[in-house]
């Protein structure tokens, strides 16, 4: 007996289910908040140094904007004539800077003067930041392989929660950044286990919905933050704005549930049968005792416990792992490359912020119909999309910002699309033994490329060109090496490393036994007591 024929009995998309993509998707929306609050919290508004002005400009109660926009004047030094041959020298400043408090009450930035030789501190503080979600990409993977999917989420939203809101009342630089760090821990905790417990309570058909339904609340979450940053101009204050609704979610004790399917390979079957029962119940089934779970095995009934390194131990599992790492690599660089980019359009920020937003709807929309037909080719197309739109960047001029501005859309709209695609490849093409550790493990190569994306952005200020070299051929590379993955659409979820090894010498017999039908979401006795019923 195989677990998605089980999971297809008790209803593998029905209540159950969609109450549970609640609970996973509210989370996601608070994580688009932490993930792009840096944008406004970290903003470079327009600044001169202090010396360099009058007495009246250096209490800050000058109309500054015009001033700045006519002056030639450095905004990192100052200019003292000198009594000798007349002439200015420029002098280092050392009083400070005056900033323009038009857009932002505060940021980090003008709070701690990230500016002239120490604006690198503030792409190094983004950098940490995504170093965080590196490390909480293997700590927290292997974590919920070991204790279970439900367990480290809950323990990732209360961590975020916290370190959320102390980040707000941080006293100094160094500190801000050590406890960004923390968040950005807990969001790849959030992100990874949200997604697999969604995939592993869900049918063959509907399962990809796990990964595009989170999507579309990370891409809610993204235009709102756009909004609450426009009411909110203090740094501080928006830090918190964002942080403490994570409080609310205390209930998540009470109503998230654990992985039947995690239960099974972990041979604790009566608590994955009493959680099966309950779906069943609250799908309106029953669990047929004829399906008998407890003669299930899921992983192979084997004790022994797996680790990363299996994910290269073997041939095919090896090739498919690298090749997935990389693509995870990719779109984050990309994605965030893009995104932590956008003051560089030249357009309102907060407007630009919220259409970036807005794109990934779409982006998301026809994942779910192009993605039913193959996983790999759309996985490949989009990646191209989204490299290509980058390259053509280079074509056109500096001055033609509406051009470059739409181009950067496409090329958002392709990176986002693949990103929805590579979470689904991802969890189908990962065996269950392997499937948490293999999303942590790529969630930190993808998280390199989260490291990178601040890095590379600061080399545009010495060449425009390069960033956008870098993120148009790197997914260009992807789209490539995605067409030497296998097709996984309508297959059956592997269980063990052996699965994957086997997956070409299948025989069509053994993946019809396997196979849950592509059109139903339920399965039930043949006996005429229960019928195959469609859940479309």
């Amino acid at each position: 007996m195989n677990f998605d024929q089980i999971l297809a009995a008790v209803g593998g998309f029905g209540k159950y289910q969609k109450i549970l993509y609640i609970w996973i998707c509210l989370p996601n929306v608070l994580l688009a908040f932490h993930m792009m609050v840096s944008i406004f919290t970290g903003a470079t508004p327009p600044h001169l140094c202090r010396d360099s002005l009058d007495p009246v400009a250096r209490n800050g109660t000058f109309d500054y904007t015009p001033l700045i926009l006519n002056s030639s004047e450095d905004s990192c030094s100052w200019s003292e004539r000198s009594l000798q041959d007349n002439r200015s020298a420029p002098l280092r400043c050392v009083h400070g800077w005056v900033y323009s408090n038009e857009t932002f009450q505060s940021t980090t930035v003008t709070e701690w003067d990230l500016v002239c030789e120490n604006a690198r501190l503030n792409s190094i503080g983004s950098s940490i930041y995504m170093f965080g979600l590196l490390v909480g990409s293997v700590v927290f993977g292997s974590l919920a392989d070991r204790y279970g999917r439900r367990l480290i989420l809950l323990l990732s939203i209360a961590l975020q929660t916290v370190f959320g809101v102390a980040v707000a009342f941080a006293p100094n630089f160094t500190v801000y950044v050590m406890l960004r760090f923390v968040v950005g821990a807990t969001i790849s905790g959030v992100i990874i286990n949200a997604f697999v417990l969604g995939t592993e309570w869900t049918c063959t058909k509907r399962r990809m919905l796990a990964g595009i339904t989170t999507d579309y609340a990370f891409g809610l979450g993204y235009m709102m933050i756009a909004g609450i940053a426009y009411l909110i101009r203090d740094w501080r204050k928006l830090q918190l704005a964002i942080s403490a609704p994570g409080f609310l979610l205390i209930f998540y004790i009470w109503v998230l549930p654990q992985s039947a399917r995690w239960l099974l390979a972990n041979n604790r079957k009566d608590e994955a049968i009493a959680l099966l029962r309950k779906a069943a119940l609250v799908n309106g089934r029953e669990l047929p005792p004829t399906l008998q779970v407890e003669k299930c095995e899921v992983g192979g009934g084997s004790k022994h416990r797996h680790t990363a390194l299996d994910l290269v131990r073997t041939p095919k599992m090896r090739k498919r792992a690298l090749i997935l790492f990389y693509i995870w690599f990719v779109n984050v660089l990309v994605y965030y490359g893009l995104s932590l980019g956008v003051s560089r359009l030249g357009t309102n920020l907060y407007l630009t912020q919220f259409v970036f937003g807005l794109v990934e709807i779409p982006a998301r929309s026809i994942v779910l119909f192009v993605l039913p037909f193959s996983r790999r080719f759309s996985q490949s197309g989009f990646l191209a999309v989204g490299g290509l739109a980058c390259l053509f960047m280079l074509a056109v001029p500096a001055d033609q910002s509406n051009m470059l501005t739409g181009l950067a859309m496409v090329g958002k709209f392709g990176i986002t699309a693949s990103f929805a695609v590579v979470y689904v490849y991802t969890a189908e093409i990962f065996p269950t033994v392997l499937r948490q550790t293999g999303i942590g493990v790529s969630s930190m190569f993808a998280r390199m490329g989260g490291v990178l994306a601040p890095i590379i952005n600061m080399i545009h200020s010495h060449s425009p060109t390069t960033p956008l070299v870098i993120f148009g051929t790197a997914p260009v590379l992807g789209a490539v090496l995605a067409l030497m993955l296998p097709e996984t659409a309508d297959k059956p979820l592997p269980d063990t490393v052996e699965d994957v090894e086997n997956w070409n010498t299948r025989t069509p017999a053994d993946i019809e036994k396997l196979k849950v039908p592509a059109d139903m979401c339920e399965l039930t006795d043949k006996t005429g007591e229960h019928h195959l019923r469609s859940n479309m």
